[in-house]
């Protein structure tokens, strides 16, 4: 048996084409190339600065109007919006909700926050995400479909919703996943904290469950500094969302009475500001990092052993963070390359651990994610700032 190894020199090299100089290049940062100092500076010079303001209703609006859906609500981050989504998909103290072992932590955290249990469950290869295939196999074993849900035979509790995350802007094959859930009568949440810019067959992410989530970070495709969204085309949903982030206070001139317990949410209209600049500008990002994303393929399509993670066939993706898979019997040598790569000033990194692999979550249910695993092993994501496709 032969001993295979990558050739780093190889894919360094491949890299410095397409990242010429000797700067550093970090995974990704933001793009500040339009209007956000005017509208920042009109927050400063009008002393709207807080949580109310023309530039929150204004993102709203117009973050609604790009997506596609009826009603955007701005928040103060993105697990803020997964907390909201999942109270409002009535996700009670000791459900659980099916969430991706792969996933960026807050995926898992916001379930607990609901004082609920995470259920992790398999990717798929061609998306990175929830396989919802996998999935339907799997509650067809361990799922008993009551009148008033499904419920987990081995736990006896009830499993409520299940939420996709589309991860680095790659969407989830979300036909068989609105299947799944009507099957196995789940509440679909998505989490679309990534995928800003990336429709499945033609429709923007968020538009395929009742609710959603999106984030703003200031490492995302656009950003608010931080910040999130909960989108849904139930008005009467979008209302609620609303009123919760909002500490749910009754609207009144002077008085501070509020009907429910609510959250301090709230998005300061100073982020919403450069959330307006920003949108004004996402589609020449997306267009930006497409091209990026094609220069990544082709420079390193005659490197043995890596692979440049495409877009599924059904999907039109952002490329929030591009990603390299190295060949499964070179696996081993990821930190090699990570250290290597970071070493010459390219700013890279291996997904996230798997949740399971955590403490805290440790023995939560779960099914087997021997794909997530592999995937786990072998991934590194490349340096994917809008600038770098200019």
């Amino acid at each position: 048996m032969v001993n295979k190894s990558l050739n780093t020199e190889k894919l360094l090299y491949a890299l410095r084409k397409l990242l010429p100089t000797e700067e550093s290049y970090p995974l990704h940062e933001p793009l500040f190339s339009g209007n956000e100092n005017k509208y920042v500076q009109e927050c400063i010079d009008t002393g709207w600065v807080s949580s109310v303001g023309k530039f929150v209703d204004r993102f709203e609006v117009d973050l609604a109007a790009y997506t596609g859906v009826k009603r955007a609500v701005a928040v103060v981050n993105g697990t803020a919006a997964l907390h909201v989504c999942l109270l409002l998909s009535d996700v009670q103290p000791d459900d659980e909700v099916l969430v991706p072992a792969l996933t960026f932590i807050a995926t898992a955290n916001a379930v607990t926050y609901c004082h609920a249990v995470p259920h992790f469950v398999d990717s798929a290869y061609n998306t990175l995400g929830i396989d919802p295939d996998a999935l339907d196999s799997y509650l067809s074993e361990i799922g008993e479909i009551r009148a008033d849900g499904c419920y987990n035979r081995k736990t006896g509790r009830r499993i409520r919703a299940v939420v996709p995350m589309h991860t680095f802007g790659h969407t989830v094959d979300m036909d068989k996943m609105v299947n799944v859930c009507e099957k196995y009568k789940l509440a679909l949440i998505e989490d679309a904290a990534e995928s800003i810019g990336s429709f499945y067959k033609g429709r923007h992410t968020g538009n395929f469950a009742h609710i959603a989530a999106m984030s703003f970070n200031g490492n995302k495709t656009i950003t608010t500094g931080g910040g999130g969204a909960v989108l849904t085309n139930d008005e009467e949903l979008g209302k609620l969302a609303k009123h919760i982030t909002t500490q749910a206070k009754i609207p009144h001139r002077w008085a501070y009475a509020h009907d429910r317990i609510g959250y301090n949410y709230r998005m300061p209209n100073i982020n919403a500001a450069l959330g307006c600049a920003q949108l004004e500008e996402l589609p020449r990002f997306v267009e930006k990092k497409r091209r990026l994303a094609e220069k990544y393929r082709k420079a390193l399509e005659d490197v043995p052993g890596v692979k440049f993670f495409v877009e599924p066939e059904f999907a039109k993706s952002n490329y929030w963070l591009n990603a390299i898979l190295l060949d499964k019997d070179i696996a081993n040598e990821r930190d090699h390359v990570l250290e290597t790569l970071n070493d010459a000033g390219i700013g890279s990194r291996p997904i996230w651990e798997l949740m399971y692999t955590m403490p805290m979550f440790k023995d939560c249910p779960r099914m087997d994610c021997k794909v997530a695993e592999d995937i786990g092993r072998r991934l590194i994501n490349l340096p994917s700032s809008v600038r770098l496709g200019e």
